[in-house]
């Protein structure tokens, strides 16, 4: 989402890389189709691209945290132009607090809704001045609380007030206590117990139950009130917006959820900076087609991140390559919920027939990039406390693996190398969205490894826009997505991640013992403890076998010469107003 952190998974298409599925209740985690190198994503960074650094070790080692979006200050930003970027799909569900939303809900809705605050590329964390008078950490009788003075101009375009009310909207539809709301994460709102009135209507004051150490990564996207209607929650933003309910320097001048386009225009009744764009429009495009508009001068970047996007676009005038880290985990999700992969030996494996190694050097050719496999969803290993929990849990060995289906039951009855139990074929199905061929290499590269080891993996190709329905729908047994952070706080959505009833954890993987065990984990006030704390868990969650981190890898953006604020952002979520082109 999840920055309120943010994570994104994503599935599909070029090269299994992108991000997945989160939204702001604060974008944690966000889910995007792997691979997919079509846009530019303005949370979670993008498409794939390099870093000049190599990975070498645990906690912090490997590299710093690089990123280059062109970092323009306000007053040096033209006034007027149009952006146009790539979009992998335009989401059905459109609000992003949902957990069938996807990354690209919350690549819209920051455009037309309140962004109250903002990241720099480290991480560090501001409140939006145009939102709030000021934001005050205390902690009362043991427990963090968190004051945010409104703008007393805050305002939705409806007339409704931007107040605590917004607040309470936010944190009752997203702490999990009510079954009628179904959103992508709960993590940091449970641990809330009350959102109230301060001095006025224009102050909210967030208690929660003990201290809370991550609270920066709440409350950064806004919500009217009137979304928190169960029926609208769920219902209302399906293929539809409510531009009415938006509040920000951009408003929707249409959506096209059948064409596939968005385009945001100035919003009169923004009090704040005028945004700096006279237009800004996404297109849903195939990888294919999305280099071609660039090359073309259709659009104004694109990922980079592999051999043949770069080698198409790297004699281009007019141009920069922007490069940094990226805060991204490409990953392979099991279904635990399909036939086949209900069995944990079965899961298992399959993480033991996984060559980690060769799927990202078929992401990496060409583009002079490698690092050590990537060992946790918690945090990067350029962040302090990063441990290599994976290789605690799982090593690759496909003689293992083997080993496993046989003690399983699984056998090659008819000697043609697939197994079978019960006179059923061990086969399983792969999805692979849209027409990149480092999506498509990479398939035929998990299809060898399946078959070393007696799994019949089909393949199965559908398009990008595709995304939403295959991941919310849970068509597929395995499945490459990605999660893309947004801020540096990745032990908070732990249970995002690994929780059993987790809107993100679409793997179905989980225990009510590991559960209770998050539970505690999250209780605990210290930072660096509960880091330590959630290295231990996540060895016992790599356990139930439901999600296999593949690559980080480097953020390499293309763009046209003169952008500003737009690129490989690392931790970064800019201000929406502030990105145009340089006077």
């Amino acid at each position: 989402m999840k920055r309120t952190t943010r994570f994104a998974a994503t599935i599909a298409a070029a090269s299994l890389v992108l991000a997945a599925c989160s939204s702001d209740s604060d974008e944690k985690k966000t889910e995007e189709p792997a691979g997919d190198d079509t846009q530019s994503s303005e949370a979670e960074g993008t498409d794939e691209t390099e870093d000049e650094s190599e990975a070498e070790g645990e906690g912090g080692e490997n590299a710093d945290l690089t990123y280059d979006y062109n970092e323009t200050p306000y007053d040096e930003v033209s006034d007027g132009g149009t952006l146009t970027t790539a979009i992998a799909e335009i989401s059905e569900q459109a609000n992003p607090f949902h957990q069938d939303a996807t990354a690209y809900s919350s690549d819209l809705w920051r455009w037309y809704n309140p962004q109250f605050a903002y990241f720099d590329g480290d991480g560090t964390w501001h409140f939006h001045p145009a939102y709030f008078d000021d934001v005050v950490e205390d902690e009362v009788d043991g427990n963090t609380v968190v004051t945010f003075k409104i703008k007393e101009e805050a305002t939705y375009n409806d007339g409704t007030p931007i107040d605590w009310r917004t607040f309470e909207a936010i944190w009752k539809s997203n702490n999990g206590e009510s079954e009628d709301y179904a959103p992508n994460s709960t993590d940091g709102y449970s641990q809330i117990k009350s959102v109230e009135a301060g001095a006025s209507d224009k102050e909210a004051v967030v208690t929660f139950d003990g201290t809370y150490a991550w609270w920066q990564g709440l409350f950064n996207m806004g919500m009217h009130p009137a979304i928190a209607d169960p029926e609208v929650y769920a219902e209302g933003f399906i293929q539809q917006v409510h531009p009415e309910w938006g509040a920000g320097p951009y408003k929707v001048e249409n959506i096209d959820f059948q064409k596939g386009e968005a385009t945001f225009v100035p919003n009169e009744k923004w009090w704040g900076d005028k945004g700096k764009l006279d237009k800004r429009v996404f297109k849903q495009m195939e990888s294919q087609a999305s280099l071609n508009a660039f090359k073309n001068g259709e659009t104004d970047a694109t990922g980079v991140g592999s051999e043949e996007r770069l080698t198409a676009v790297e004699d281009m005038s007019g141009i920069e390559i922007r490069k940094g880290a990226r805060p991204f985990s490409a990953l392979m999700m099991l279904n635990s919920d399909s036939e086949h992969l209900a069995d944990i030996n079965v899961r298992k494996a399959v993480f033991e027939g996984v060559n980690r190694e060769v799927v990202a050097g078929i992401v990496f050719q060409g583009i002079d990039y490698s690092e050590t496999p990537p060992g946790s969803f918690t945090l990067f290993s350029i962040q302090e406390g990063y441990e290599d929990n994976f290789s605690k849990a799982v090593q690759y060995n496909p003689a293992e693996a083997q080993k496993t289906l046989e003690e399983a039951g699984w056998t090659d009855e008819d000697g043609d190398g697939i197994r079978e139990k019960d006179g059923e074929k061990l086969t399983l199905m792969l999805p692979v969205l849209g027409d990149s061929k480092t999506s498509k290499d990479m398939a035929a590269a998990y299809q060898s490894m399946m078959k070393a080891i007696g799994i019949d993996l089909q393949i199965e190709e559908r398009p990008t826009s595709d995304f939403s329905q295959v991941i919310t729908q849970k068509e597929f047994d395995m499945f490459g997505l990605a999660f893309s952070s947004s801020d540096p706080f990745g032990v908070a959505y732990f249970e995002q991640i690994y929780g059993s009833d987790s809107g993100l954890n679409r793997s179905g993987t989980g225990t009510e013992e590991l559960d209770a065990k998050i539970a505690e984990m999250k209780k605990i006030a210290d930072r660096d403890e509960q880091i330590k704390a959630a290295n231990e868990l996540e060895v016992e969650a790599f356990k139930t076998y439901g999600i296999i981190p593949l690559y980080n890898g480097p953020d390499y953006i293309a763009v046209k010469e003169g952008l500003a604020n737009f690129g490989a952002y690392g931790f970064a979520i800019v201000p929406v107003e502030t990105i145009g082109w340089v006077k």
